[in-house]
């Protein structure tokens, strides 16, 4: 198995089509057939299923396709690496944050990578927390924000801050609670939840068993956010969530939010890397950058609802 194949195949793969792959890599469309056919008889498997519209990826081709990608980078984080080993930190650093936390801290981010590390390119994507473990233990992203719900061990982790949940439904729900209310009411109360294992759901399930509560009455498993708060809006619900992702509706007042108490419930936020991958100069000032960022968010309340770590105790 060569780079030069798992380039070809990551063309074709994002391509869907032969002709247009080849284009991208400079090579005849009969030779790139031919690397990929002997890719396939290494890995005994097809990776492509040929349709009408071009080629798409069978099941062990997007198997395949995340260690491609996966060993791509890596390469390429290597280079620079030693480009960098006496020079400003620079290539590509790609930064995993899940949707309840992108509306805080995604626009920051971006804003002081440019600013503060001019030569990198960040990208950022957005995924379930559920989806992000996966593409940061094989190496498609180099960081990743994840919430400490205590399964954690695999990374190298550092923490970021402190957010309070709170219950959150829509301002004309008849009967919603005016103040502070209990876990244990909050629980009772029909909620609208992340599916199991996202977001805050195993952190609510623990608090539950924690302190000896019935489970929460779950009445819709919506893990975007977008949705959420669409089907929050509709009256269908409450959640229990940080305010920071629905903020805005907060602050228009079509959505309320008091605060969870007896207990207070935290989900922590930690900046988690791989201990197995070597992470790029330019992934480590991104990481160094993100921490600092995130402190800053929270003392000057430009993250509401949040704490920074050291404050959290």
């Amino acid at each position: 198995m060569e780079l030069r194949q798992l380039r070809y195949f990551c063309a074709i793969a994002r391509w869907g089509s032969f002709s247009k792959a080849a284009g991208e890599v400079f090579i005849a469309q009969s030779a790139l057939s031919h690397q990929l056919a002997q890719l396939e008889e290494e890995l005994g498997a097809p990776l492509f299923h040929r349709t009408r519209r071009g080629v798409e990826l069978t099941e062990a081709g997007r198997v395949f396709h995340a260690h491609a990608t996966a060993i791509l980078r890596q390469v390429e984080d290597a280079k620079a690496s030693v480009r960098n080993a006496e020079g400003e930190p620079s290539g590509k650093v790609v930064f995993g944050i899940p949707h309840s936390a992108s509306n805080a801290l995604a626009l920051p981010l971006l804003q002081a990578v440019r600013r503060e590390l001019p030569k990198v390119e960040l990208e950022i994507t957005e995924e379930l927390t559920g989806n992000l473990v996966p593409q940061l233990r094989s190496g498609q992203i180099s960081l990743a924000v994840l919430f400490d719900d205590g399964t954690l061990d695999e990374f190298q982790t550092t923490p970021l801050l402190n957010e309070r949940l709170s219950l959150i439904g829509a301002a004309s729900l008849a009967g919603r609670p005016k103040k502070a209310v209990t876990l244990k009411q909050a629980l009772a109360l029909p909620l609208i939840l992340p599916a199991h294992p996202h977001g805050v759901r195993p952190i609510i399930e623990e608090a539950a068993r924690r302190h000896g509560l019935p489970p929460p009455n779950v009445v819709a498993d919506i893990s975007s956010v977008s949705i959420l708060r669409t089907t929050l809006l509709a009256g269908m619900g409450y959640t229990l969530l940080p305010v920071m992702p629905l903020q805005q509706d907060i602050a228009a007042g079509a959505l309320c939010a008091v605060p969870v108490e007896r207990p207070v419930v935290m989900r922590r936020l930690m900046l988690c890397t791989s201990k197995h991958i070597p992470l790029s100069a330019a992934s480590v000032a991104v990481a160094r950058l993100a921490v600092s960022l995130a402190k800053e968010l929270c003392e000057t309340n430009a993250w509401k609802g949040a704490v920074p770590e050291a404050s959290s105790a």
